[in-house]
């Protein structure tokens, strides 16, 4: 089994970046709330926003797919869109 040789100074490093990277996610989701928040005083649904976004992430022929399920599961229960 070999071993990995870390300096304690390496070790340190990779600690204080990680701590560092935590922190900053940490603002950026704060930032990403208080969007929201203001989003919903605009009179926004937060819920059908974050659908939104997750939707441009994706890639048009599985949205497709996927709109295509849905509306397949909503017409098999007798719901219609």
């Amino acid at each position: 089994m070999s071993e990995n040789v870390v300096s304690s100074n390496q070790l340190k490093q990779i600690i204080e970046k990680i701590e560092r990277l935590e922190v900053e996610k940490a603002n950026i989701t704060e930032d990403i709330q208080a969007v929201y928040a203001e989003a919903k005083s605009y009179g926004l649904d937060t819920h059908t926003l974050k659908q939104v976004i997750k939707i441009k992430k994706m890639d048009k022929s599985k949205f497709k797919e996927q709109e295509e399920l849905l509306e397949a599961y909503l017409s098999a229960l007798g719901i219609t869109s």
